[in-house]
C-alpha cells in the first residue's frame, strides 16, 4: 500500500521547533502494521532534522549554532535580493536537509525515546510551510 499527503505546517517565527504532534496528526498511520514514511519539506529555507525532543535547550542551541556556523550580512554572499536571511537560510537549509525516512511499527511512528521531528525555520518571516509525506507499508 502507498500514499502520499500534504501536511500543513503553521507559520512559525525563527528558530527550532518541535513538530512531530503536528505531523502525526496529519498522517493516517492508524492501519499501517509495518512501513516506512518519507517526508519532503517543499521549502528550500528551512530544513527538517530528529533529535532530543525533552529539553527546550536543545531548540534554542541549534538556532545559536546555526547563526555562528552561517552568518547573516557577510559581504560575500551574492544572492542578497530577499533579505539578509535568505541565503544563509539557503544553506542552514541544506546543513539540516530537508527530509526524514521514519519506519512505521503498529499504526505509530518508531522513534527513539527522546526523539522529535523538528522544523528549522530559518527565515525571519518564512511563512507557513508544506511536507509531501510518501508513506509505503503492509496494512493491519
Amino acid at each position: 500500500m502507498w500514499f502520499q499527503t500534504e501536511i500543513q505546517l503553521k507559520p512559525r517565527h525563527r528558530g527550532c521547533h518541535l513538530i512531530t504532534s503536528e505531523v502525526i496528526e496529519q498522517l493516517p498511520l492508524h492501519n499501517i502494521k509495518v512501513g516506512l514514511v518519507h517526508l519532503l519539506l517543499q521549502h528550500t529555507s528551512a530544513g527538517l532534522t530528529l533529535n532530543e525532543n525533552a529539553d527546550p535547550t536543545v531548540r534554542s542551541d541549534f538556532e545559536t549554532v546555526m547563526n555562528h556556523l552561517v552568518p547573516e550580512g557577510e559581504a560575500y554572499y551574492q544572492h542578497t535580493l530577499e533579505g539578509d536571511d535568505d541565503m544563509p537560510a539557503h544553506i542552514k537549509s541544506s546543513l539540516f536537509g530537508v527530509s526524514l525516512t521514519l519506519p512505521i511499527g503498529n499504526g505509530r511512528l518508531l522513534l527513539g525515546t527522546w526523539q522529535g521531528i523538528y522544523l528549522g525555520e530559518f527565515r525571519n518571516y518564512g511563512g507557513a510551510r508544506r511536507i509531501m509525506a510518501t508513506v509505503q507499508g503492509e496494512p493491519d
